[in-house]
């Protein structure tokens, strides 16, 4: 299993973020990753492999500003240890951040079909998919696009999802 920590604040919350999944960290997690709003209509994402301390050091998590953000620490289940299977992980676009717990059992089925209609995935994991299903359904409800994705999804899973 994973860790999954999510902050809505008034202030910055870089260091909270950090601090939550450093709390969370108590056995052999490969890898973390922060992703912030930084209020201009854009998501922020560090990541890399290794302990939280060293990645947020390394990779400068206390430089991301914003309210909103979710963080991640991993427990390799889908694919290597990577910077690139690290989470948090990002639609095409970027307007999609998607960090997830769990099994999607069926990720094969859905990142083929994607790929089928122009996502490029930059990971080996199952968790990608998210992200990228999240991206095709959206019109103009990120609610809407995200329950057309979780209907998509076969498996066990906790997802957190920020869109500007």
């Amino acid at each position: 299993m994973c860790g999954i920590a999510g902050i809505v604040a008034l202030e910055n919350i870089s260091d909270k973020l950090v601090k939550s999944i450093q709390n969370l960290e108590y056995r052999g997690y490969d890898s973390c990753g922060i992703a912030i709003l930084n209020g201009n209509s854009k998501v922020q994402v560090r990541k890399n492999t290794g302990f939280v301390a060293a990645v947020a050091e390394r990779e400068g998590f206390g430089e991301v500003t914003g309210n909103i953000g979710i963080a991640h620490t991993r427990w390799a289940t889908h694919g290597k240890v990577t910077k690139e299977n690290a989470h948090p992980h990002p639609s095409c676009d970027g307007a999609f951040c998607v960090v997830h717990n769990g099994i999607i059992s069926n990720y094969t089925k859905l990142r083929l079909k994607l790929k089928k209609l122009g996502h490029i995935f930059k990971s080996e994991t199952d968790t990608e998919v998210i992200t990228h299903l999240v991206e095709h359904h959206y019109k103009k409800s990120v609610e809407k696009a995200f329950v057309s994705a979780l209907k998509e999804l076969e498996g066990t899973y906790a997802i957190t999802l920020i869109s500007p």
